[in-house]
Parts: C-alpha cells; sequence; structure tokens
C-alpha cells in the first residue's frame, strides 16, 4: 500500500493539471508490442492523429488490436450501430463508434443488462474508437485499440434520438460540483449498471470519478471482486470508461499491469481521494534524489508499432 501512496504522490503535481479529456490509467506490461516504424517511412515524424484522424472506414482483415492502449491501432475493426434495440452510439460526428468485435459484442450485452433497470431503456454510447484506431484528433490519450468505450451516466428514456439530438444532447455528472460525494443523480441503476459491467470477464479496467468508486466500495453487501477493477480516475464524472482485455487473436495487443484478487481498490480509491480530493491526506514529499521522471515523447507515426503503418498509407 505504501508503494501505492508513493506512486500516486509522485504523479501528483503533473496529474492536478490533467484535463477532463485524459482518460489513462495507462500503465502496460513490459512485454513489446514489437518493432516501431522507422524514419524512411515519408512523414514518419510528423503526429500519428494527423494520419489516423481524417480516416472515414475501418481496414479490412482478420480483427487484431495492435500495441499499448494509449499508443497503437486495430485492424478489421467493426462499427457499433448507430441504433439498436437497447443503445445508440452519440456524437455521430466525430466517427468513433468502431471498434473490435469483441468490445461491440461486449456493449451490446451490457445496453440488455442496462434495460432491465428501472429508468433505463439502455445505453448511451460515447466515444469508443476511429475506424483504424490511433490516436484521436482531440480529447483521449488512449481509445487507440478498439477496446475503450465511454458510457454515459445519462439513463436513456428514449432511443430514437435523432442525429442533431445526439450532437446537442448532454450526459449528467453524478458528483457535487467539488467533486467530493455523489449527487442525487447517482442512482441504485447506476451502481447496478456498472457492476454488471465490471463483473464481465472480458473487463480489464473502469475508469471513474473517485467518489463514484468509494460509494459503490460502501454499498457492495455481496461478492466484491469485480471492485478491484473500477479505478478512480480524473474526470469520469459523465461517464463511466470502459477498457476490455487484450482479445483473442492479438498476439501485439500489450496488456494491462494483472490487478490482484483478493484487493477490492477500495483502501487505494480513499488514499487517491484523500489526497488529490478532498485534500484530507497529505501528499508525502517525492524523493529529491530520484530520478526526474522522462518527459512524454510526441505520438508521432514513428512511434507506432510497425504492423500500423499500412493502415494509414
Amino acid at each position: 500500500m505504501i508503494k501505492k501512496i508513493l506512486s500516486v504522490a509522485a504523479m501528483s503535481t503533473a496529474l492536478l493539471f490533467v484535463p477532463i479529456g485524459c482518460d489513462d490509467d495507462s500503465s502496460s506490461s513490459a512485454k513489446a508490442a514489437g518493432p516501431v516504424i522507422g524514419d524512411s517511412i515519408s512523414g514518419s515524424g510528423r503526429l500519428a492523429k494527423e494520419f489516423f484522424g481524417p480516416i472515414r472506414t475501418p481496414s479490412g482483415g482478420a480483427p487484431q488490436s495492435i500495441g499499448e492502449y494509449a499508443l497503437g491501432c486495430i485492424v478489421g475493426a467493426e462499427a457499433l450501430p448507430e441504433t439498436g434495440p437497447t443503445w445508440q452510439a452519440m456524437r455521430l460526428s466525430r466517427n468513433r463508434n468502431y471498434g473490435h468485435p469483441v468490445l461491440v459484442d461486449y456493449l451490446k450485452d451490457l445496453s440488455v443488462k442496462a434495460r432491465d433497470q428501472a429508468g433505463w431503456a439502455g445505453l448511451y454510447v460515447g466515444d469508443m474508437s476511429q475506424p483504424r484506431g490511433g490516436p484521436m484528433t482531440s480529447g483521449h490519450a488512449s481509445h487507440q485499440l478498439g477496446l475503450d468505450a465511454d458510457i454515459w451516466m445519462l439513463p436513456p428514456q428514449r432511443l430514437n434520438l435523432t442525429r442533431t439530438e445526439r450532437e446537442n444532447l448532454s450526459s449528467i455528472s453524478v458528483v457535487s460540483s467539488d467533486y467530493l460525494r455523489t449527487n442525487n443523480n447517482w442512482t441504485n441503476g447506476h451502481f447496478k449498471v456498472m457492476r454488471a459491467a465490471a463483473s464481465d470477464d472480458r473487463v480489464a479496467r473502469i475508469f471513474v470519478t473517485p467518489a463514484v468508486k468509494i460509494a459503490m466500495c460502501k454499498t457492495e453487501t455481496g461478492n466484491r471482486d469485480y471492485l478491484r477493477k473500477i479505478r478512480p480516475w480524473w474526470g469520469h464524472n459523465y461517464h463511466f470508461h470502459v477498457r476490455l482485455n487484450c482479445p483473442a487473436g492479438s498476439p501485439n495487443c500489450v496488456p494491462q499491469w494483472t490487478i490482484p484478487k483478493g484487493d477490492d481498490g477500495c483502501a487505494y480509491a480513499e488514499e487517491f481521494y484523500g489526497m488529490h480530493i478532498a485534500k484530507t491526506i497529505p501528499i508525502p514529499k517525492a524523493d529529491p534524489d530520484a530520478p526526474k521522471a522522462k518527459p512524454k515523447l510526441a505520438k508521432t507515426l514513428a512511434r507506432m508499432p510497425a504492423q500500423c503503418a499500412p493502415l494509414v498509407q
């Protein structure tokens, strides 16, 4: 636990200024994703989002997620249909309703479970991935492998929204304006939908605002194993962010580190909340002798896994 506290402390100064659009707890295993694209490729020094962002259609080929959640791409992505019996994809102008078929199936399955909750007609699904994954032109650090999806906190009352309505409708925040507690928008339906979301074996992580994680820890009286997958993170008060495990047939997908079973993550959530939200726990001073963190490198095409190059040529 001390290691976790120190790890959070070391990042605290930078994290306090993380924009709302950043969504990572994207630490991956040490497994390499294979060689990176060489500088010999024309334009490889340009930002990868300049190549992936404008592409409107997925590639052919067998579905495969390649690279890391925050630096990779997807072959053979599938579109979540814009409207289904228990879901609607939102913000269609962004063209981000694509994912690995495993993600598409997962969202359909979860939307059926959501429909069983009082006041929920299903799910409103926000950003997934671009047609070929890769870095986005705005908003997200991850969502690059077709394995991430944002699910709105707004319980759908109807599933026949027009394209214009989907551009203008907003989700709801489920926490107070000071982020200290859940507000009246948070319901038992939200709890059950998120419990169902995290209980699925396909899920690696769910990122949500810290107050929600703490509320779920206090509410759960049964099996708590799924709670370890629900991670407190910045900015997730209007939606929760689902991240799936690397699927079969994706040998170059870099998995997240495994959360140990038996640790429901509730103590860590309390520490995270106390240090950064409520400010009731002092942040340990950083070791002045510790090596300085390396600056983040720009996500250029040259840094992408080599298998991603053909998708943008």
